[in-house]
């Protein structure tokens, strides 16, 4: 929704000719091997969004949707009457379980992750077995993913030797400070970070069993949380609890690429510029889909 930004992102233009992170997102995707895009959306922007954004990709790739309204949730829970934030990125994968049915990656619409991520989680994924526990999540390093202009909220990430996850605790408010970073907790406490951290940006690699996870992790969250009119079922948090709980295992995956998002308007010029240094090296084309996309440039 785009509360700290001021608009719908998403569809906000960041390539020369007009591309948004989506256009780059798949076209990544498209050239690592995925074979299937599914958007998760609300159905009120469904009109604007396919004009904007999805209408580009026909032909290059299957395109389906899934919708995350505030009412899609289990019998016997009621959505709170002032209640207008979604459920949050937990809620919006399970909305997409009609549509999968083979491992896949969760990724954020409005964060550009790079050519080599989406290659490392989809070499990883093409292993993967659809009734396997088995997930994985690429590792970013916390100091290249915070913003100059606010705070962000992170996963942060806790490994063993065997680069397995231990634990996931996601941190809302966490800006630059000094050489590193700080995060202020809900009680307003600072707390100091190296910024050398790994952290979740949400780009997970999932089999579909995760679905019977969700549907029992959400209506734990609604028992508790369903009341409130702001608290939302994260991801992080979801995959946390299943580590901790030793009902799956999570890879973490290291890559090369570098991290850029826009989380506050100001943040645009700065992906703007990313974007224009990755063309100029020659990783993207100056026009994105004026050159197939399959097969590497």
């Amino acid at each position: 929704m785009g509360s700290r930004y001021g608009g719908l992102k998403q569809v906000d233009p960041v390539g020369p000719h007009g591309e948004t992170i989506i256009d780059y997102s798949i076209y990544d995707a498209v050239r690592a091997g995925f074979g299937k895009v599914v958007f998760v959306i609300r159905h009120d922007i469904e009109q604007a969004f396919k004009e904007a954004v999805s209408s580009r990709f026909t032909g290059r790739i299957p395109i389906e949707y899934a919708f995350q309204e505030l009412d899609n949730i289990p019998k016997g829970f009621t959505v709170p009457p002032d209640r207008t934030k979604p459920w949050g990125t937990g809620h919006a994968i399970l909305m997409a379980e009609p549509v999968i049915h083979e491992p896949f990656s969760m990724i954020n619409a409005d964060d550009f992750y790079g050519a080599d991520s989406f290659k490392t989680l989809c070499d990883c994924l093409k292993a993967a077995r659809v009734e396997s526990n088995d997930y994985s999540m690429v590792g970013f390093t916390l100091r290249n993913t915070l913003s100059e202009h606010g705070s962000v909220a992170r996963g942060i990430c806790r490994v063993d030797s065997q680069n397995l996850l231990q634990q996931v605790v996601e941190m809302l408010k966490i800006e630059k400070h000094d050489k590193g970073a700080r995060h202020t907790d809900s009680q307003g406490a600072a707390h100091s970070l190296t910024g050398d951290e790994i952290v979740s940006m949400n780009m997970w690699g999932f089999t579909p069993t995760l679905f019977g996870h969700l549907k029992e992790q959400f209506t734990k969250f609604l028992d508790k949380h369903g009341h409130e009119e702001k608290s939302e079922f994260l991801i992080p948090t979801v995959v946390n609890a299943l580590v901790s709980e030793k009902k799956v295992r999570v890879k973490v995956l290291p890559t090369c690429s570098t991290w850029s998002g826009v989380t506050y308007k100001e943040d645009r010029p700065k992906v703007i510029e990313s974007v224009r240094t990755l063309i100029r090296r020659g990783e993207y084309p100056e026009k994105l889909w004026s050159l197939p996309c399959s097969g590497g440039l």
